[in-house]
């Protein structure tokens, strides 16, 4: 699937989403053919239960046919979006602020990934641009970091083990 037909779907799906109580998260087309899966990531407050899942999923099924915006056959998967949410939207940085997260930078020719506690933003109120202040623990030292979300690859909540 291309961007367009993704955005499509997303838009969609959205309204009916919002209505069960979930946040879209993403839409993810994965094989071809007989093999194509659709998958809708989603989240809510308090987590993502089985019963929201299935109650997604009978929702998304209902709108999609209607729409019918997909040409071809697929299988379609309901899930959330997992302990290591990315973070992708303004919102989901502003809900990491006091968590640990982990990003990979550009950095001049390759890239470098950090991981320590997100202590402040200076975002930008329509896209993820401005800056993120880290603390990163190192053996039994702490040192903070400024970073550029200019840089950024990809961000994510990072869990303890």
């Amino acid at each position: 699937m291309n961007t367009e037909t993704d955005w499509r779907i997303a838009e969609l799906l959205r309204p009916s989403l919002t209505h069960l109580g979930v946040e879209l998260v993403d839409v993810r087309w994965s094989g071809r053919g007989h093999g194509a899966v659709l998958r809708v990531i989603i989240d809510r407050a308090g987590g993502v239960t089985l019963d929201d899942c299935e109650r997604v999923s009978n929702a998304a099924s209902a709108v999609l046919d209607a729409a019918d915006p997909i040409p071809s056959a697929y299988r379609l998967e309901v899930s959330s979006p997992g302990a290591e949410r990315p973070l992708r939207s303004v919102e989901d940085w502003r809900n990491a602020l006091g968590r640990r997260v982990n990003v990979r930078l550009r950095s001049g020719d390759g890239e470098r990934v950090l991981e320590g506690t997100l202590l402040s933003l200076s975002i930008q109120p329509a896209e993820v641009a401005g800056s993120a202040e880290l603390e990163m623990r190192e053996r039994h030292k702490r040192r903070t970091e400024t970073i550029s979300l200019d840089d950024l690859i990809a961000a994510r909540i990072a869990v303890d083990i």
